[in-house]
């Protein structure tokens, strides 16, 4: 049984993460920049100035809200929460060690067309969203596939399959990606690095995890925001120190990444044409698997958004993208690239360093220990155990909202009970076949949700054109700011206040 769940789930996972859907996310981003006439480059400072900028001029970015919704700055930092995580370590290095340094200018392409396909994600999130008895936003995928794609002429059907369908993804994908494969990385590094058992991790996450995710997205939030910064300006400052350290090295990078993206062979050998296509299907998955756009996750966190305006949302789903992927993913690339680990001219990894094999899980451990010891190799233990974790606290929020959405408000406690008794089976599971179902169902929320972002492309149009009118232009014209007349009629007043 187990080998016929293996076979499907190996040619499904074929599909959501082989060639054609690598080629619709890159299409859909590629659209979506050409749309909005590049505003990732064309409107560079404005969006600078109205996120990172606002953080420290703004006090209704950063300020907490007294309503259900949370602040522009929490849900960044929630969102940051589930991308920033393993997959900015493990996943960099793996892809250095499978695709070569190529992987990296691949990995950098997918993430310049991907802050077009957040944005439009966000911006798609905040327009279609809505409240629930409860007082709390709800939006994301589920939302804008049912009333967006739905309302289209005789979409209503596939619009409502769609929606259950990324729902059905979201949740499973939850227990996975979101919650077990992490807690397992945790679980791991903890006992490697410092002897401690597995299923004393798995009991102590799971009462911290407990006492933050059952007290819903507020609670959340609050953590978050004060979790990412943390972990995200040390690991970044540790990369930075390594960087000054072998900036002799920087130009021979930065040759070896581009020669490796279009010529040099496969990491292991192999002829050239293969070598590219690794470093093409590498860097692509690996950027995708970081920064998440395309998938339609993060935009749950999104749509809580005290915000009004929808391409103030989608603005800050251009920063998470150029952070999560721009500065931390390519810090890691330069970390391990500039380290000697890797052979600059042919992409070949060492096999061993002090006697101890290298694998994706430890090359960097290994790169921090080379320049700061023992502490080095724990530094990046810590860094790992605060990404997982965090992750974990964003992922439980993204499959609340599915439940919601499959099952109704009610559910909702029972799923976060669920969510975190799974903690401790993640921390001391092996190696198995979960890890596996759980990237093919992470995989399988980016279709539908391409899907809608596809179909739904002239709406961000017409949106991101409306803001640029009004308030870059200043043109006197009726904003658009929701789908629904009530809300639509609330944010008006709102930002007219």
């Amino acid at each position: 049984m187990l080998e016929i769940v293996t076979k499907v789930n190996d040619f499904v996972n074929g599909i959501v993460w082989g060639w054609p859907a690598l080629i619709l996310l890159s299409f859909v981003g590629v659209l979506m920049t050409c749309l909005t006439k590049f505003f990732q480059i064309s409107h560079i400072g404005h969006w600078i100035k109205m996120t990172v900028g606002a953080m420290f001029s703004d006090k209704h970015v950063t300020g907490h809200t007294k309503d259900k919704s949370i602040s522009q700055f929490q849900s960044l930092c929630t969102a940051l929460a589930a991308t920033v995580g393993t997959g900015n370590i493990v996943g960099v290095a793996g892809a250095i060690m499978v695709g070569g340094p190529g992987a990296v200018f691949w990995m950098w392409l997918i993430a310049f067309f991907g802050m077009m396909t957040n944005f439009s994600e966000n911006v798609l999130g905040i327009y279609y969203r809505r409240k629930n008895s409860a007082g709390e936003w709800s939006g994301g995928a589920m939302y804008y596939l049912r009333d967006g794609l739905g309302s289209k002429k005789h979409c209503k059907t596939i619009g409502k399959v769609l929606a259950i369908l990324f729902s059905i993804f979201c949740f499973l994908a939850s227990f996975g990606i979101g919650n077990m494969t992490q807690v397992n990385s945790i679980s791991g590094n903890m006992y490697s690095v410092f002897g401690v058992p597995t299923w004393v991790t798995g009991i102590v996450i799971l009462i911290l995890g407990g006492l933050v995710i059952v007290g819903g997205l507020k609670r959340i939030a609050s953590v978050t925001e004060k979790i990412v910064p943390f972990m995200v300006v040390l690991y970044i400052v540790g990369s930075i120190v390594i960087l000054i350290t072998n900036i002799s090295h920087v130009g021979a990078v930065f040759g070896a990444i581009f020669r490796g993206a279009f010529a040099l062979k496969a990491a292991g050998g192999g002829v050239v044409g293969y070598g590219i296509k690794l470093a093409i299907e590498q860097g692509m998955k690996r950027g995708v698997f970081s920064n998440e756009a395309g998938l339609g996750s993060s935009v749950m966190v999104h749509s809580n958004s005290n915000v009004s305006e929808p391409v103030r949302q989608g603005m800050w789903g251009i920063f998470e993208v150029f952070a999560d992927t721009i500065i931390v993913c390519t810090l890691t690339a330069f970390s391990v690239l500039s380290s000697g680990l890797i052979d600059l001219e042919t992409g070949i990894a060492q096999t061993t360093y002090n006697g101890i094999e290298l694998t994706k899980a430890n090359i960097v451990s290994t790169v921090f220990s080379m320049h700061f010891g023992q502490i080095g190799a724990a530094f990046v233990a810590i860094a790992v155990m605060l990404f997982a974790f965090s992750t974990t606290l964003g992922w439980s929020h993204y499959g609340t909202k599915a439940c919601e959405f499959l099952f109704g408000e009610k559910f909702t406690i029972v799923y976060r009970v669920i969510f975190v008794l799974a903690i401790f089976g993640g921390a001391v599971m092996g190696d198995n076949l979960a890890w596996e179902l759980a990237d093919t169902f992470n995989g399988m929320m980016m279709i539908p949700n391409l899907i809608g972002v596809l179909v739904l492309s002239p709406q961000v149009f017409r949106i991101t054109k409306n803001y640029v009118d009004r308030v870059l232009k200043g043109k006197n014209e009726k904003p658009m700011l929701s789908a629904i007349p009530e809300i639509q009629a609330e944010q008006e007043k709102k930002l007219s206040a």
